[in-house]
Formats: structure tokens, C-alpha cells, sequence
């Protein structure tokens, strides 16, 4: 891990519990790579040691795994340097802080959905910290937040925006003096560890209301195109010359709806979406059966080789027959949309996956693919077929998920008890 020095803000981070102040908790928030989880993880020990000896905390992320990557990993790293004394249980989420002859118990939760309310029911703790509140349903967060019934314990929080009627943005963020909380926003430039050269590269990463929230750190709402980027011809790829190291096929499946699968060759480190099958039983006047689809799927393959065949997770009746006729590997896509949308964002503006010019199905829908007018982050249903095969590759076999991991310096004199 590469330190530097602390910036002002995670500075105030640190010490926002120090001298009396008498804050019930805070919430940071703001752009991605900023510096929030680190010196917030750091600074929750720091204070939790400080305050408390033979007590339980939690450390709550959007799934277990998600915390012991962002959170968990990182810290003990620090906190081994910091002279803390850490013994992890993390077969069985938890683990035990000493530090100035004091000990606690640190849980680590999941709030995926609204059924994770009940893993942390029960617990009396001392402080909860959230790590990516926005993504957790709002039952989870309060569950915690009501197991802090002991004097002097303390909130918290931080998150990426979302859309601006959001919960945790209209109950939390925008009442943090009603509620006591301290609250400090963050942009990129607030993590001394990202050079000029990874701020720029960053800001290309992202467009529209992702630029706004993941790079400015604003609470806003989607709206026109999902990926305006895509109307620059530029965005338009030919067909590489020769051959390609890989080849895989995502598919978008529907009986009434439009049926569209995309085939993608690996050439250069590139994906290119070099061909399709979209067949629209409106459009064509009849409707196909599954092992219809399941020739046109053979078709799209030809004689290349396929590495796998990604179907909608819904379409159980189709995977069985590609199943059934043993030819492909099939694999259930992962399907949450708005991540998804995310991860195809990125890649398409950093070159990871290009779409050809001879798939105009994909290149109509890119071009009509819009977000629902209602304020809330949900695109139409509509027009959104090829955009759904085009996001099962991406977020299934790219596995475009980001690591929220950045570098910080410490300094033993920064935190004491």
C-alpha cells in the first residue's frame, strides 16, 4: 500500500468525535475515490477504542464480501501499523480489537435486502458503521441504527449519491442537524492519492447523471438517454481484420418481446459485439418456439468455438433446451440493472467493449434507450433488449465490479486516546 499524507477532510474525519463536540454521528458522502472508507474505518476503530472496552460494533456493507473487501482488508492492514492488535474471525464475521489494554467485538453484516433486517435484530451495540449506506434497503439501516441504545454511542455513514428522492438522501442526508449528524462532503480531489493523470482518467469513465454523482458527488436524477455518448460515430466500430482469441454470446430471450443475442469476439484486449440475432415478433408477425431461438442461436455461432452462452435469468425454459442439446456452456446472467448500466458505461467509454456497425438492432435501441421521467433511477422498458444483452456480457462474464480501493497515509500522531 502506497501512503501519502491526509487531506483536510479526512482529517475532520478523524477528529470529528474528538473534544466534546457531542454529535451523534456522521455522514459522508460524495464522488467515488475520494477517500471516504478508509480514514472513516480508521477513525470508527479509533473512537470505538477510545470510548468503549468490552462492547460490540458493527460494520455494515451492501453484502459481506463487499465489507471485507472495502473495509475489512484495508484496515487491518492500518490498524496492525497503528500498533493495534487485530484477531480476525472472518470464516466468522467478526473480529476482536485490543489496543491500551482495552478489547471489542466488531461484527460485520450484509444488508443486501429487505430480509437482512433480521441478521443484526437483537444485538445491543455501542456504534454501527455503514459503509455504502445508499445501497442497503431503508429496514436494514434503521434495524441497525435502533441497536445503538447504549450512552454514547454513535451513527456512521457514508455512501455515493444516488437520485435525489432516494431514502437515505431524503431521511438522512438532508436532516443531519435535525438528527445531530456531522456532515462533510467529498469530491475526487479530496484523496491526495490520485495523481492528475487518475483524476483525468477517472472523469472519462463516466457520463451524464454518473458523471454527476460518481464524479461531482451530486444527488441527482437521471434523465434522456441512458448513454448519450453513443450517438458519436466515433462510438462505431468495423469488424477487426482476422481472427479473434474468444468468442462468447449473451442473449436477451422473449416470446412476445423481442428475442436479441449478441456475439462477441476478443481481439487486441478488445470485446467487439460483431454480430446479432434480433428477431421482434411484432415486427415479423409470428412468434418462435424455443428450439427456433435455440437454431438461430447455432446460426449466430456458425463454426466458431464458444466459450459461453449468457442467458436472461428468466428465461428457464430456453436454458434448459441449450442445456438439453449440450453444445454451449450456458451460464444465468447477473441481472441488477442500474450496476449494470453502470459497468457498461464504463466500459464502452474506455474501450473494453465496442459495439460494430453491422449490428444496427443493437445501434437503433442505443440511439432510443432512455431513463423514466419519474425521478427515480429505472430506464423505460422499452427498447431495451439489445441493451439488456449487451449488460448481461458486461456484468457477467467481464465482471466489470470496481474496487473501492485507495492508498492513504497515516500517521501515529494523527489519532491517540
Amino acid at each position: 500500500m502506497k501512503f501519502t499524507a491526509f487531506s483536510e477532510k479526512q482529517l475532520r474525519v478523524l477528529r470529528w468525535w474528538c473534544g466534546g463536540k457531542g454529535y451523534d454521528g456522521i455522514i459522508c458522502d460524495g464522488a467515488v475515490r475520494s477517500g471516504k472508507t478508509l480514514c472513516m474505518s480508521v477513525s470508527f476503530v479509533s473512537w470505538a477504542m477510545a470510548s468503549f472496552s468490552g462492547r460490540s460494533f458493527a460494520i455494515c456493507g451492501k453484502t459481506i464480501r463487499s465489507v471485507k473487501r472495502n473495509v475489512i482488508m484495508p484496515l487491518m492492514e492500518v490498524l496492525s501499523g497503528l500498533g493495534f492488535e487485530v484477531y480476525d474471525r472472518l470464516s466468522s464475521n467478526y473480529m476482536e480489537i485490543l489496543a491500551a489494554g482495552r478489547k471489542n467485538t466488531f461484527y460485520m453484516f450484509g444488508g443486501r435486502d429487505e430480509s437482512s433486517a433480521s441478521l443484526i435484530q437483537g444485538m445491543t451495540l455501542c456504534g454501527v458503521l455503514f459503509d455504502e449506506a445508499a445501497l442497503m434497503p431503508r429496514s436494514f439501516v434503521e434495524q441497525a441504527v435502533a441497536r445503538c441504545s447504549v450512552e454514547g454511542s454513535k451513527l456512521w455513514f457514508n455512501c455515493n449519491p444516488e437520485y435525489p428522492q432516494h431514502w437515505f438522501n431524503r431521511e438522512w442526508v438532508r436532516k443531519t442537524k435535525e438528527k445531530n449528524l456531522y456532515y462533510i462532503h467529498f469530491k475526487m480531489e479530496d484523496n491526495p492519492s490520485l495523481s492528475d493523470r487518475m483524476l483525468a482518467r477517472y472523469r472519462k469513465m463516466y457520463s451524464g447523471s454518473f458523471y454527476q454523482r460518481y464524479v461531482l458527488g451530486k444527488w441527482v436524477a437521471s434523465e434522456g438517454l441512458v448513454y448519450p455518448f453513443m450517438e458519436d460515430e466515433k462510438m462505431l466500430f468495423d469488424v477487426p481484420a482476422g481472427g479473434f482469441d474468444d468468442y462468447v454470446i449473451s442473449c436477451d430471450y422473449g416470446t412476445v418481446n423481442p428475442s436479441s443475442f449478441g456475439l462477441w469476439g476478443l481481439s487486441g484486449g478488445c470485446w467487439y459485439r460483431i454480430d446479432e440475432y434480433y428477431y421482434d415478433s411484432r415486427r415479423q408477425g409470428s412468434s418462435k418456439t424455443d428450439e427456433e431461438h435455440y437454431q438461430g442461436l447455432c446460426d449466430l455461432a456458425g463454426n466458431r468455438e464458444i466459450n459461453r452462452v449468457i442467458v436472461d435469468p428468466s428465461a428457464a425454459s430456453f436454458i434448459e433446451v441449450i442445456k438439453r442439446h449440450g453444445k454451449f456452456d450456458v451460464v444465468p446472467a447477473v441481472n441488477n440493472v442500474i450496476d449494470g448500466i453502470r459497468q457498461v458505461s464504463t466500459a464502452l467509454k474506455q474501450g473494453d467493449i465496442r459495439i460494430c456497425r453491422c449490428c444496427s438492432d443493437c445501434i437503433r435501441e442505443f440511439g432510443l434507450y432512455r431513463w423514466e421521467s419519474s425521478g427515480r433511477d429505472a430506464p423505460v422498458k422499452e427498447n431495451d433488449h439489445a441493451m439488456d444483452d449487451v449488460r448481461y456480457f458486461t456484468a457477467t462474464y467481464l465482471n466489470g465490479r470496481e474496487e473501492d480501493i485507495f492508498a492513504i497515509a497515516l500517521d501515529r500522531g494523527e489519532v491517540s486516546f
